[in-house]
């Protein structure tokens, strides 16, 4: 911890968080939000509904690869930065204080989205499974409802601290783990026959065949790359083993590994889950034209009712903690942005309570914002969308800067570090992303693109008008020594209980 804090006050900053967190605890809050049991299971339409079997046998590898290039890239950055909001501080050092401060708001956003669509989803879940049985039923009020209750559950508990929610999460990582092996298992066991070929054979099921999921198309090609939505949403969230860092002992090399070890085993058993399922459907022309009810309709058709039911319970327990680990990512990013003033009451915001050692103004911001998007948000498919690019594209903005820094500005590395090979894995990064961007505003999800442009509209009339003189972005230079004295101010004050 010696090292962990003096590293933090070389980058200008007070040790205010509990640095409660260990390796396994790191890569399981990303582990957790990544969440293969939420979006792996409730977004399974977007690829059975499309392309068909190979849109999974095929899709997940190839989205998990795209995801495992990003992480790689911000392991090697998050090694030699380790700080809480990593990815606006690592934009903020390597490309300047407006790349950084978009970084910032795309990031933000970003979770925001991703906390409204782990919601969502698991209200849609909780309707699927149980909304029969208690006479529960989708629509706006009840969605809404269910969104502020559980919602504010998990901000009530990262209130409480790290500590409580690191235990949480760390029983969220075996269960989920423990979820999709029992769920894989029991889809091979009961199906009626094993049909392996689906995971390479390509169908075109969009239209109303497919449920309506995605329009009518000729193109196979497009409806394989729409289908990588499924992948590429479920494999985000890692950032918060970043956004964790000040929070992990031993950071720079923790939070590297939380990053990228989250990213390979959620990958590799997604598909596993995925292509079990695939494999286990009965008639996958009627599965298909199930739409986003797909994965109910499937379980009804072969699962017995009590194991049906003890799985749907187990997955719902797993979305749950889904949603609390992503407030844990959202507060920590707004907190760290606050700490450089750039935000609005960020006097307020950057507060750290001296009881709970959270910052506890950030974590019910972030539960009030994902509230209210969902109250606004037009359907699971649009918020999917909007997190997904949004999110890439932070990823990509401190990568980017990265590979422009790396030699020039950039040459103290982590222990983490790749070598000349970060080049290539930066470009392929940026590709990558622009690739997200095309393929989240296809149809149905073009409200999804006049979010993101207004997104980018508002951000670049904030900049232009406010930010460009106020922002300073994070300490460097002379500011980091002159900061050294309130720094040791502010660990003695919280330490004190003040």
């Amino acid at each position: 911890m010696g090292e962990d804090v003096a590293t933090l006050h070389a980058l200008g900053y007070a040790q205010e968080l509990t640095r409660g967190m260990g390796r396994f605890s790191n890569f399981a809050i990303s582990f957790s939000i990544i969440c293969i049991l939420s979006g792996g299971v409730n977004s399974l339409a977007q690829a059975t509904s499309g392309a068909g079997g190979a849109a999974i046998g095929l899709g997940w590898p190839i989205g998990g690869a795209c995801a495992l290039l990003f992480a790689l890239g911000m392991a090697q950055i998050a090694s030699a930065y380790p700080t809480a909001g990593g990815l606006y501080h690592w934009s903020s050092i390597l490309g300047g204080r407006f790349w950084g401060w978009l970084t910032a708001w795309l990031n933000l956003i970003g979770l925001i989205t991703v906390l409204a669509a782990i919601n969502v989803g698991t209200f849609g879940f909780f309707v699927g499974a149980f909304g029969p049985a208690l006479g529960v039923a989708a629509g706006y009020w009840p969605q809404l409802i269910f969104m502020i209750t559980v919602t504010g559950l998990h901000g009530l508990i990262n209130h409480l601290g790290i500590r409580l929610t690191s235990r949480l999460t760390d029983f969220s990582g075996y269960l989920i783990l423990a979820g999709a092996v029992l769920l894989t298992a029991v889809l091979l066991i009961v199906a009626p026959s094993h049909h392996v070929e689906r995971l390479w054979t390509f169908a075109n099921y969009s239209g109303s065949p497919g449920g309506g999921v995605w329009p009518k198309t000729g193109s196979v090609f497009m409806l394989l790359m729409l289908g990588l939505l499924l992948p590429i949403y479920t494999l985000t969230g890692y950032d918060a083993s970043a956004h964790t860092a000040e929070e992990t002992r031993d950071a720079a090399r923790n939070v590297p590994r939380g990053i990228v070890h989250s990213v390979i085993w959620a990958g590799f058993f997604a598909w596993l889950m995925s292509c079990a399922f695939v494999i286990a459907i009965p008639d996958m022309d009627a599965a298909a034209a199930q739409g986003w009810n797909v994965f109910f309709w499937v379980m009804d058709q072969i699962v017995p009712v009590q194991l049906k039911l003890a799985l749907y319970g187990l997955i719902l327990a797993a979305q749950f903690l889904a949603g609390l680990a992503t407030v844990t990512s959202v507060s920590r990013m707004i907190y760290a942005f606050a700490r450089d003033d750039g935000l609005p009451a960020s006097s307020r915001l950057k507060q750290v309570s001296p009881r709970f050692r959270s910052p506890v103004a950030a974590v019910w911001v972030g539960v009030i914002v994902a509230v209210g998007f969902t109250a606004y948000a037009d359907g699971y498919s649009t918020v999917v969308s909007v997190t997904s690019i949004v999110l890439y594209l932070s990823y990509a903005m401190p990568i980017a800067a990265a590979f422009w820094a790396y030699g020039r500005t950039w040459t103290v590395m982590g222990p983490w570090d790749m070598g000349p090979t970060f080049r290539i894995v930066a470009v392929l990064c940026i590709a990558i992303s622009l690739g997200v961007f095309y393929i989240g505003v296809q149809a149905p999800n073009g409200r999804a693109l006049s979010v993101v442009l207004g997104i980018f509209a508002l951000t670049g009339a904030v900049w232009v008008l406010i930010e460009r003189r106020r922002f300073k972005g994070p300490p460097i230079g002379g500011e980091i020594a002159r900061r050294q004295g309130e720094i040791a101010a502010a660990e003695t004050r919280l330490n004190d209980g003040i």
